[in-house]
């Protein structure tokens, strides 16, 4: 048996073996081209079974409806995004750029948006399902920004522990990380609206809000 049960997260399956971890990643990849081109309207169990190549049964063995692929695809972009981020930061550190000298933070600030403006431009999909499934309601977008803000904090934390910084308030320090994500996300919203690859001012302005107001509470 190459599937398990899964635990409540809206997939009926989690892929085990590697023949249904790629079965399930090209429905993945098929459902975000469709959203891409036709949007969450278009997105059918049938549509996505023809164009992964899959029978429409492999799809259900994984899914219950669009809605779950959706969330499904959502969830890969965050590891994806979470991953990218850590492997830019350590090789920033690995040429000497350390994240937890004075002022060294800042840099995770150009880190966290390019990479969210990168996979804004190149990964399918990413327009209608980032972080959270399509017009989810505020509460499981709330969700994915503190999801997003905990691991960002996480990513700083330690280094700047030992750089000096005082990290014993965590409450405050979780609250200014969720107010910068939330921030960032309306802002670079507002930049892919304005130009379907990102109005670069707008990008730029984020990031000075974003060094501006975590500034107050990294560099006390």
């Amino acid at each position: 048996m190459d599937l398990v049960h899964s635990s409540g997260n809206g997939l009926r399956r989690v892929p085990v073996q590697q023949r249904s971890a790629e079965r399930f990643a090209r429905i993945l990849d098929a459902a975000a081209a469709i959203l891409d081109e036709g949007g969450y309207e278009e997105l059918t169990t049938r549509e996505v079974a023809a164009r992964a190549g899959v029978p429409i049964g492999s799809v259900y063995r994984f899914f219950s409806n669009k809605r779950a692929m959706a969330d499904a695809l959502a969830r890969r972009n965050l590891d994806t995004y979470l991953a990218a981020v850590t492997d830019r930061l350590d090789a920033l550190d690995a040429l000497g750029a350390d994240r937890g000298a004075a002022g060294g933070w800042r840099r995770l600030i150009d880190v966290v948006v390019d990479q969210y403006v990168a996979m804004r431009r190149t990964v399918p999909g990413f327009a209608l399902v980032s972080f959270a499934g399509p017009a989810p309601g505020p509460a499981v977008n709330d969700l994915a920004n503190h999801i997003v803000a905990d691991r960002l904090r996480a990513l700083l934390i330690a280094p700047l522990g030992s750089a000096g910084v005082s990290v014993t308030d965590d409450r405050r320090l979780r609250t200014a990380f969720v107010v910068g994500v939330e921030a960032a996300d309306a802002l670079l919203k507002m930049a892919f609206r304005a130009d379907p690859q990102g109005e670069a001012a707008l990008i730029a302005e984020t990031k000075v809000l974003l060094r501006a107001y975590l500034a107050g509470v990294l560099e006390p």
